[in-house]
């Protein structure tokens, strides 16, 4: 009985381990839609070109305002002070190592969703890490085989005809959908062997201890990144709604071509890693020229 508690407990630890991941990315300067950028700066699109589809604009607002002060005020001088004090190399390891742990939630979404290739690839890709890469610290194949495509259950649903449903601002958790809370924080947690195992031998401290590390690592690495997303809009609230929906399609299409204005390879859910690129409903002269 115990046992069985536990593991359908799994889930809930799955929420706090995505707060440290997510409250960064939820935030706004502040309620208000307007915020200059600087002269001569790119500008982020107040609205989305799509159809917005957020019947709770009002509620999500305020939500992402108060997220935003859990990001300026906790995870933003944590990751600052990640970044300086851990060497770039050991934090590279730090980030493989967490990817390959969480592949199997990957493999198993790749056979829910028919793709029996990918799968096959991800599992090869976790056996090779896993040893010759040294437990995943080095990611060997990514040198060989190209960057990891991760998966999830609200891809899956997706990529089943599911709608994503109207935008939602989750409290601390950040930019969902009802398909993708429902993927992400419900189904997700059983295909991870190493939280089930965490959970059901009480090894409280080892679970909590890997969330703290992987939320921190994450946001740490696009930290500047979404920075400059926020310096540079003019509504930091509909840029990430964008960026998030568009990110969310483009996965569920694993990266093929749609009909969507051009949009970065966004690293952490929402961070572009090239600020060269136009950003979600931008028409900038760098992006004319190009």
């Amino acid at each position: 009985m115990i046992a069985k508690f536990r593991i359908t407990a799994r889930p809930l630890r799955a929420v706090a381990a995505f707060l440290a991941v997510w409250a960064p990315v939820s935030g706004a300067a502040t309620a208000a839609p307007a915020n200059p950028a600087p002269a001569g700066g790119p500008l982020i699109a107040a609205a989305d070109d799509e159809n917005v589809n957020d019947p709770l604009e009002s509620v999500n607002r305020a939500i992402f305002s108060f997220n935003e002060v859990v990001h300026e005020n906790i995870l933003g001088p944590v990751a600052d002070l990640y970044n300086e004090q851990v060497p770039a190399t050991m934090r590279l390891g730090i980030g493989n190592f967490l990817t390959n742990l969480s592949s199997p939630i990957t493999f198993v979404n790749n056979l829910l969703q028919g793709d029996f290739s990918s799968a096959m690839n991800t599992f090869v890709r976790m056996l090779v890490n896993s040893t010759i890469g040294i437990g995943g610290l080095a990611d060997v194949v990514s040198d060989v085989d190209g960057e990891f495509r991760e998966e999830d259950f609200g891809q899956t649903l997706g990529v089943w005809g599911m709608g994503e449903g109207f935008y939602l601002v989750l409290p601390i958790f950040g930019p969902s959908s009802p398909r993708d809370v429902v993927g992400k924080f419900v189904v997700d947690p059983y295909f991870d062997p190493f939280g089930l195992w965490t959970g059901n031998a009480n090894k409280d401290e080892v679970e909590y201890t890997e969330m703290a590390v992987d939320g921190i690592d994450e946001f740490a690495g696009v930290v500047d990144e979404l920075r400059q997303i926020k310096k540079t809009s003019v509504d930091y609230y509909a840029a990430i709604r964008s960026l998030y929906r568009q990110k969310r399609k483009a996965e569920i299409n694993n990266g093929e071509s749609l009909d969507l204005p051009p949009i970065p390879n966004l690293g952490y859910d929402l961070a572009p890693e090239d600020f060269e690129q136009p950003l979600a409903g931008t028409s900038t002269s760098r992006s004319a020229a190009k």
